[in-house]
């Protein structure tokens, strides 16, 4: 689950970790009352920020305004300005596409002096197993580029998992980024409050670009991306309270409603799977056969009548779908109950009058499997059966023929 950089500072300033001052709202109003404040408090700069789940605001533009998703402010009147140009606008980034994103909310916090950029990030390293922690002294860009262009500049500090991070570490990592010092500490005491921070609430991702040495000798996080493991959200009811539905896909917030795993693609073949390696190869299976997969769908090992049923509505409401490939292996549940099921959900009068005009492919390997094709080829339906992969695929290559 994302949440916005505002949430996540106020997460992280629970946390012990420093940031700077900051206030979140969605109107004119209140954004140049939050800015007075910071400005009487001695503050001579005001940052009026874009919330949206999608990074490159800094680069990003409105499409009505033209205004950049972060705009420094030296007045009151800029951050009337700024808040004006922002709110109900569509902001679009690199990782929005054209489409964009509406900003209903903006943030206006504190432009700290900043004397050094830095980078920081903690993840699952999932080849070792481990936890990770990243740092850069090239803080401000975009971390891929620096990967693939100096990756000599990105320094690791792998944690043991049961074990916090160790003082030995977090000395380390702000040596790499040259701190000495006040600096020093004070960058030991953010590593480890936000390697704490992250552990405690299941995140998936804890990103700081950039991270800033201020001339204060202070080493802040400028600006936070949080990410937290789904499968952890139960542990966390304030972490749930914080999501944010209209920044969500709603084809894959239906499905996270009926607990199927769905992502939305560009493509235009449906995919019904169980099982997310086997998603992937029907992925690869539809490139190969000249189409595009317009979804990653796991309904999972049960694949019974319902979870059917809501898979093709969801799938089904995408425009782009021409065809749909379900691919199931019959290995927990019989593949003959899969294919009753697939024929069930097909008569359900919403449905039926949906796929009209939508081939629908369906192979089923595993248990049964010949009894499932028997059924489906009996069934007078406007559903055309596999077995062997290549056979599906066939068919595929067929639609766009």
């Amino acid at each position: 689950m994302n949440i916005h950089e505002y949430q996540a500072k106020e997460l992280l300033a629970a946390a012990k970790v420093a940031v700077p001052a900051g206030k979140s709202t969605t109107t004119v109003a209140e954004a140049v009352e939050i800015a007075k404040g910071i400005f009487e408090s001695g503050s001579d700069l005001v940052v009026v920020k874009a919330q949206i789940h999608a990074g490159g605001r800094g680069k990003g533009k409105t499409k009505n305004s033209g205004a950049r998703g972060v705009i420094l402010c030296r007045s009151v009147e800029e951050v009337r300005t700024a808040a004006d140009s922002l709110l109900g606008d569509i902001l679009v980034t690199i990782q929005t596409g054209e489409s964009g994103q509406k900003v209903n909310t903006i943030y206006i916090t504190d432009g700290v002096s900043i004397e050094k950029e830095f980078y920081l990030s903690i993840l699952l390293d999932r080849g070792l197993g481990k936890n990770v922690i990243m740092v850069s002294t090239e803080g401000g860009v975009e971390i891929e580029k620096v990967a693939e262009e100096t990756p000599e500049k990105i320094i690791k500090e792998w944690v043991e998992p049961g074990l916090k991070l160790q003082g030995c570490q977090a000395r380390r990592l702000a040596f790499a980024l040259d701190l000495s010092g006040d600096a020093l500490k004070s960058a030991m005491k953010l590593f480890t409050n936000l390697y704490d921070f992250y552990v405690a609430k299941d995140a998936s991702l804890v990103e700081v670009n950039p991270l800033v040495l201020t001339k204060e000798g202070e080493v802040v996080a400028l600006d936070a991306k949080v990410t937290f493991d789904d499968n952890g959200l139960y542990r966390h009811a304030d972490v749930q309270d914080l999501r944010d539905e209209s920044e969500e896909n709603p084809f894959e917030l239906e499905a996270s409603k009926y607990g199927l795993n769905y992502i939305k693609l560009d493509g235009n073949v449906g995919c019904m799977v169980n099982g997310a390696g086997l998603a992937m190869a029907t992925m690869d299976i539809i490139k190969l056969s000249g189409g595009e997969p317009a979804n990653f769908l796991d309904v999972g090992g049960g694949a019974n009548v319902e979870t059917v049923k809501n898979g093709f509505r969801i799938i089904l409401d995408d425009p782009n779908v021409k065809g749909i490939l379900i691919n199931i292996f019959g290995g927990i549940v019989r593949c003959d109950r899969v294919a009753n099921g697939i024929l069930e959900a097909i008569k359900d009068e919403e449905i039926a009058r949906k796929v009209q005009n939508v081939p629908i492919i369906v192979r089923l390997q595993g248990t049964n499997a010949k009894e499932a094709k028997e059924i489906i080829d009996n069934s007078g339906l406007n559903v055309i059966s596999a077995v062997l992969l290549k056979e599906a695929a066939a068919e595929v290559a067929r639609l766009f023929a």
